[in-house]
């Protein structure tokens, strides 16, 4: 998300935070009843912007809350394919290192492979920032690779 921040030139920590809560209350609440709904009432309890919450609602498809921002279009975008990414770097020897697109559409197209990740949400998500897939994929990797280290996906660990 900050990748993406710095990108667009938009707010790099409002973007960074918007990913990093959009899941807040998924391991207590994974339901499609709950996620991203408690969370969402808790960041609004906190004072949290509208924007984020609103994006945060949006990246769950069955919400029914609509994806107008960039922000809240970028999330959707981002969320599932970054999951996929990391999936692709734990079967790699290098991890994010040298990682490329085609790489990931590989990946993409063996549905055994971290079957989990919806493909479509990842296509979607493409389609929704104007981006060609393979352009996309290609940010969020230099975006994860930029911060591998930190991800815990550098192979210097």
């Amino acid at each position: 998300m900050g990748y993406y921040a710095v990108l667009l030139e938009e707010d790099e920590e409002r973007w960074r935070i918007t990913g990093l809560l959009h899941d807040m209350d998924y391991e207590r609440h994974p339901t499609p009843e709950e996620h991203p709904f408690t969370g969402v009432k808790k960041l609004e309890e906190l004072g949290y912007a509208e924007e984020i919450r609103t994006a945060i609602l949006g990246h769950a498809t069955y919400s029914g809350v609509p994806r107008t921002t960039r922000l809240s279009k970028t999330l959707f975008a981002v969320d599932e394919l970054a999951g996929f990414i990391t999936a692709v770097a734990y079967v790699r020897p290098t991890r994010l290192e040298g990682m490329k697109p085609r790489s990931v559409t590989k990946k993409l197209k063996d549905r055994r492979f971290a079957a989990a990740i919806n493909r479509d949400d990842v296509r979607q998500g493409a389609q929704e920032v104007g981006l060609e897939l393979n352009e996309h994929i290609a940010n969020v990797i230099a975006g994860m690779q930029a911060d591998a280290t930190r991800l815990g996906l550098s192979t210097s660990e």
